[in-house]
């Protein structure tokens, strides 16, 4: 668990993305906080059956850098969206990050938070040099959170940006 000034980031376990992913209100009697409206895309759910899942349940693997985090504001004590690594370092120290913030939530400095408390906790893994990111070049929102905890673009294609953060 990570905690900054207004916000608690919970790694789920493999039964809290099950639950999760039904989206019915058992995630929230789990952790015991309050229910957000939150939809979960196609492509969220295809990760969540193809790599999230089967990644947190092989024990060979450290399920931190696999799982959601759910980004949980204190005050209201609701999830007000979701972080995560894409898999364990690579062989450079490099990890990706993903996240998202529910509509009803944005534009409060939630997610800009949010990733600065994951760079903490990435800066005390030993095996992490650097993370990455992209973003879809018509999110302003995406990569300001980026540019807000000082990652720099260091390329880009039709669509994305890609962003880099050396911690080590």
């Amino acid at each position: 668990m990570i905690e900054t000034e207004r916000l608690t980031l919970l790694p789920l376990t493999y039964e809290h993305l099950v639950s999760y992913y039904n989206n019915d209100g058992s995630l929230e009697i789990l952790l015991n906080i309050n229910r957000t409206i939150r939809t979960i895309s196609e492509a969220l759910k295809e990760a969540l059956d193809e790599t999230i899942l089967p990644n947190v349940a092989d024990v060979n693997k450290n399920y931190l850098f696999s799982t959601l985090w759910s980004v949980i504001v204190k005050k209201e004590n609701k999830m007000i969206g979701d972080i995560c690594f894409v898999g364990e370092p690579n062989e450079n120290g490099e990890i990706e990050i993903g996240y998202g913030t529910y509509e009803e939530f944005r534009k409060k400095g939630y997610m800009t938070e949010a990733v600065g408390g994951m760079i903490v906790w990435a800066q005390k893994q030993n095996a992490i040099s650097s993370i990455t990111a992209s973003t879809e070049k018509k999110n302003t929102a995406s990569f300001l959170v980026l540019e807000k905890n000082h990652f720099k673009k260091v390329g880009e294609t039709e669509t994305l940006f890609h962003w880099r953060l050396k911690i080590n």
